[in-house]
């Protein structure tokens, strides 16, 4: 297949397709600069203004929006609305402007552009098009503009600096810029290291930044420095990352030779140096010489002399260690899996036990079990405990029952835990059988702590991990919690105790379980208060997740959704008797650490199993000046795999060091910051209260804007009629505005504090990739969007261009959809036409449509089949076992379900929160030190 970006190149550039971000790079052949946005014909920029014949593409008309804040901010035509995708067949479109979009999921977009005129209509051959839209006749824009802004879009392509030597600051007025949801689809800035600092000419010499990255991809030489630039100093971290089809795989150095330096036990890099002939060499973190291993440049699998240049370790960011038997205190455990399932009156009702049972029944063979090692049991609970004894080779199984739930024991010595493998008959027929045996349960209560406790002491002497399936609040023994939710103290200061652990036994048998290589996952599934806050601390202290299902019904799209949820969790390969530690070079220091784990001593974070895709955020601290021209993160993972194998994973990310204020904002990571400022946050609420939370991320940015403006701008310490901030860090506000309307720290006095506790679980666990969504969620219009959208092209699904989150992009006549990577709502306009609706959800007219929780139907024409293909591509493309929702939303539907959609549009005013452009003015006067 033809390059597509290759076609439309001027001369004496080329493109080439960049896996690692799964998009093309531009290479001027005469100079060897590189740049990720497309060249643009000089011919282009000096077109005609005269307005060519209209052409039968069917997309390129922009929509006449509603006079109002937005339109005036936006500029009447930006790029970011989509076209008409269903216009009238009177209505002639003018031609596209050939413009690049960044950032956009389909990266062929640009060449797609460019075609437009190929495409065919929505309906195959000279059929009209439905008309979908019920409003008066609209014109296109005119040319003129089209190509000004097109002058003006080349001009911000020439100002951006990959590429180049050196990174190059640019400063953006918030004022007059509005937030563009495709810039969080871009890399974070360049890491420009020093000539000669790395040994390997490889680009994958420095770890892919979804594994680590940092606030600032240029560190100060100095506290003070940093001080200035007030942006925080931080490392994310998601180090046992899931691969998505495309990505590289991690590199395994098989041959045990593990090289360290002896002092600060840092792993040999791509950024040491080899000194004395290449017998020794220099760490990268505390310049002390080494020997080099003898076995070094030996290859064991020829039994011959080895290339020491092809070495993984000395060529890529992310290697994995298998280790030598030194670095195990007992051989590898296999993995273990226990099952803790309620089985009380409302557990047994909403359909979740047989949900589960037939859960766990279908994704036995997905569990990890590739050396025939693994174990399972299933222990069931009401008030009372019920194990299952499984003898291995028979289809039986037998019910043991412990009542006395204040001295936990286990009834039987052997066949309670049981091999996988050997048992795999008996513990079939009792899965298919669980939910028969309680069908007539009519006990109330749960005594998930003494169930707990018995699960802990079957898996003691190994460890493993528990999965607790819990439909009820702990009623009875160890860790029995009280109905603690009062509506009253909702939205004051009193709040945020609501969102601490009401019994210290949850902490308390977490490090218990930590110490015994013990990990809790936690589904919870009650349609009463369940103390999410409470129950979550086990998953967090034990390195687990908390999954929450409130008022489960397996009647429902609920049944599905944790039929997938739960089956991922169970086929994920997990780290098990994982430790993690992280050095960096001398005078940086870890100084406080986020996320699901144990710390276990000052920098070592224990984690019984780690699962892929949760994310880590630490905060360094720089104790005294940086004399090197760079610095280097390491963290590695000391783990045995869920195979029975002991390896340690590496990443290593090496950063220039800056003494230059303008370099320090000019690399600034604006995705990394959101992601430290969501952790640090979620803790102020817990040791403090909401209301400083809040306050502490408004004084943060604010503090950035007030450092940016008397440093980098001519207003110095003046007022301005500008608020300024360097252009990569242009979606920091509207970030962190996300993060204050989230349901975790949103001013309210209407959240339940279960969802408020659950969604802080989700800020301090998500990857950056899941975390963006759920902050500043994702906002198509679908009735408008180009026709290749919903197709397949080169990479996959094309999605629409996002559009800005305000409420007055929505039309009457129109169909959205709106995400934030945990649920998708589908908003369907009071006007919209009989066809739209039949086309999508194979019902009449709009009058019939049901808003609440759906699955689509799939249908035999190409509209349905497009929005089938988006909202699939929204589940799949992202990291992680989350399986969205769809909501139908009517636009005068159910009140309560309506303004949870809108809450998703965080540029509009809600309730007491300020919309963007009042927040924005806010900051300015703020900045400029007036009050607001």
């Amino acid at each position: 297949m033809a390059n597509p970006a290759q076609q439309q190149l001027p001369p004496g550039w080329s493109a080439e397709w960049d896996g690692t971000h799964q998009r093309y790079l531009f290479i001027e052949t005469a100079t060897g600069r590189t740049q990720w946005e497309p060249p643009i014909l000089a011919s282009e920029l000096q077109a005609p203004t005269a307005s060519p014949p209209p052409v039968a593409a069917t997309h390129g008309k922009r929509r006449q929006y509603a006079a109002g804040q937005t339109q005036a901010y936006y500029g009447a035509d930006t790029g970011l609305g989509g076209g008409g995708g269903y216009m009238a067949p009177s209505q002639q479109p003018q031609q596209p402007s050939q413009l690049f979009t960044p950032g956009l999921a389909a990266e062929n977009q640009f060449q797609q552009q460019q075609t437009q005129a190929t495409h065919p209509p929505y309906y195959a051959g000279t059929q009209a098009e439905p008309e979908y839209i019920n409003g008066p006749q609209q014109t296109g824009y005119g040319q003129p503009q089209q190509q000004q802004q097109m002058g003006a879009l080349a001009d911000q392509f020439g100002q951006m600096n990959v590429g180049q030597k050196g990174l190059r600051l640019y400063t953006t007025n918030l004022l007059t810029s509005p937030p563009d949801p495709r810039e969080l689809h871009n890399p974070p800035p360049d890491i420009i290291l020093p000539p000669n600092a790395c040994i390997s000419p490889n680009p994958s010499a420095n770890a892919d930044f979804s594994y680590q990255r940092c606030t600032v991809n240029a560190i100060p030489t100095t506290n003070s420095l940093l001080k200035k630039a007030n942006i925080p100093l931080g490392l994310i971290l998601t180090p046992y990352r899931s691969l998505k089809e495309g990505d590289e795989p991690v590199q395994v150095v098989t041959d045990t030779v593990i090289a360290r330096c002896r002092r600060c036990r840092a792993y040999i890099n791509p950024y040491v140096q080899f000194i004395d002939g290449g017998n020794r060499w220099r760490c990268c973190m505390c310049s002390l010489s080494n020997e080099v291993p003898q076995l070094f440049d030996w290859d064991q699998v020829r039994n011959a002399p080895g290339d020491r240049w092809a070495r993984p370790e000395l060529n890529y960011g992310v290697v994995e260690y298998v280790a030598p038997t030194e670095y195990m205190a007992r051989p590898p455990q296999p993995a273990v899996y226990v099952f803790l399932i309620d089985v009380s009156h409302s557990a047994i009702q909403s359909g979740m036990v047989a949900t589960a049972t037939r859960t766990i029944l279908e994704n036995l063979d997905r569990l990890p079990d590739e050396d025939g090692r693994t174990k399972v049991a299933v222990i069931a609970f009401d008030v009372s405990l019920y194990f299952f004894s499984m003898p291995p080779g028979t289809t039986e199984s037998s019910m043991l029952v412990v009542s006395d739930v204040e001295d936990v024991f286990l009834p039987k010595p052997t066949d309670l835990l049981v091999n996988l493998a050997e048992a795999r008959a008996s513990l079939e027929a009792l899965l298919g059988r669980l939910g028969d045996m309680f069908k007539d349960n009519s006990t109330i209560g749960s005594a998930l702590g003494p169930a707990l406790q018995a699960g802990f002491q079957l898996m003691a002497p190994m460890g493993g991990k528990i999965v607790v399936l819990s439909s009820s609040l702990p009623s009875v023994g160890a860790g029995a919690l009280k109905n603690r939710e009062d509506p009253k103290v909702l939205g004051t200061t009193k709040e945020s105790g609501l969102l601490q652990a009401a019994s210290p036994f949850y902490k308390t048998f977490a490090i218990e379980c930590s110490r015994g290589q013990v990990s809790v996952d936690m589904f919870l599934f009650s349609a009463a208060y369940q103390d999410v806050a409470t129950l979550a601390c086990l998953p967090h202290y034990t390195s687990g997740q908390t999954y929450f299902y409130p008022a489960f019904n397996a009647r429902t799209e609920d049944a599905r959704k944790f039929a997938h949820e739960l089956g991922e969790v169970l086929a994920q390969p997990i780290m098990l008797e994982a430790v993690i530690r992280v050095r960096a070079t001398k005078n940086l220091r870890m100084s406080s650490f986020h996320g699901n784990f144990f710390v276990r001593s000052t920098d070592l974070l224990a984690m019984p199993a780690v699962p892929q895709d949760l994310s880590y955020a630490i905060e360094v601290q720089i104790e005294d000046t940086l004399t090197s021209p760079f610095v280097v993160f390491q963290t590695a993972v000391l783990h045995t795999t869920c195979y029975g194998e002991r390896r340690i994973r590496v990443v290593t990310t090496a950063l220039p060091t800056t003494s230059n204020l303008s370099d320090i904002f000019a690399s600034a990571d604006q995705v990394a910051i959101a992601t430290l400022l969501a952790n640090k946050a979620v803790e102020r609420c817990i040791t403090h209260k909401l209301e400083d939370s809040r306050d502490a991320l408004f004084n943060k940015l604010v503090e950035i804007l007030t450092a940016y403006k008397a440093s980098m701008t001519a207003a110095g310490a003046g007022a301005s009629a500008q608020l300024a901030i360097s252009e990569n860090l242009k979606m920091l506000p509207v970030l962190v505005l996300g993060l204050l309307k989230n349901v975790g720290i949103r001013q309210s006095s209407q959240i339940p504090p279960d969802l408020r506790a659950y969604a802080q679980a989700l800020l301090t666990s998500l990857p950056s990739q899941l975390l963006m969504p759920y902050i500043y969620p994702t906002f198509y219009a679908l009735h408008s969007m180009p026709p290749e959208c919903g197709t397949v092209g080169e990479h996959g699904v094309i999605l629409p261009p996002p559009q800005p989150l305000t409420s007055e992009r929505l039309e009457r006549h129109g169909l959205y959809l709106i995400e934030d990577g945990q649920t998708i709502f589908l908003w369907v306009g009071r006007d919209a036409v009989p066809q739209l609706i039949i086309d999508v959800f194979n019902l009449p007219n709009y009058e019939v449509l049901r808003g609440g929780k759906t699955t689509l139907p799939l249908l035999d024409n190409p509209f349905n089949q497009r929005v089938n293909a988006i909202v699939q591509k929204t589940r799949e493309m992202r990291r992680g076992p989350y399986w969205p929702h769809v909501y139908i939303v009517k636009e005068d539907g159910e009140p309560a379900l309506k303004l949870w959609a809108l809450s998703c549009l965080i540029q509009d005013r809600s309730d007491v929160l300020p919309s963007y452009q009042q927040f924005i003015s806010q900051l300015k006067d703020k900045v400029n030190g007036g009050n607001y």
